[in-house]
């Protein structure tokens, strides 16, 4: 019963970080969609933040990466990748912070996730690898976000 619980909190937590259907932020590289969501830890069930080791705070918040490979049947299935990857201001000085992205897992489901410090109101530039298959180059996938700071 209680694996099932937390089975069922971690699927909502996941279904936080990827956002709606509406919001979905993907790159197609050939056929493979590498898809990205970055959202507040404050946002995840305490008990989702506590099983896998994230910290809920308003000043930090969590990269989430997975990728999907379309198959000629017209179906997905998600696949394990390495991600490489830093974040930081948008000025060209700004300094670059690497991420350090770690698996996390539901159920046939890899994604790779990065935890990194926020400031309120600041745009902040993602810049990432995406080693999705081993015979080709890294997908890069460039993104920016604003985050703001409930207080």
């Amino acid at each position: 019963m209680r694996q099932g619980v937390l089975k069922g909190l971690l699927a909502a937590g996941l279904m936080l970080l990827a956002g709606t259907a509406a919001a979905q932020q993907y790159e197609q590289v050939g056929n493979y969609q590498v898809h990205y969501s970055a959202v507040n830890t404050s946002f995840l069930p305490e008990e989702v933040a506590r099983e896998h080791n994230i910290q809920r705070s308003q000043v930090m918040a969590l990269l989430n990466v997975s990728v999907l490979e379309e198959r000629e049947d017209g179906t997905t299935r998600a696949l394990p990748v390495s991600v490489n990857g830093t974040v930081g201001g948008l000025a060209s000085g700004d300094a670059r912070t690497p991420l350090s992205f770690r698996t996390l897992r539901s159920g046939d489901a890899p994604s790779q996730i990065a935890v990194f410090r926020i400031h309120d109101d600041e745009a902040m530039r993602f810049d990432l690898e995406v080693l999705h298959d081993r015979n080709a180059e890294p997908a890069r996938v460039s993104f920016i976000q604003r985050f703001y700071i409930d207080r």
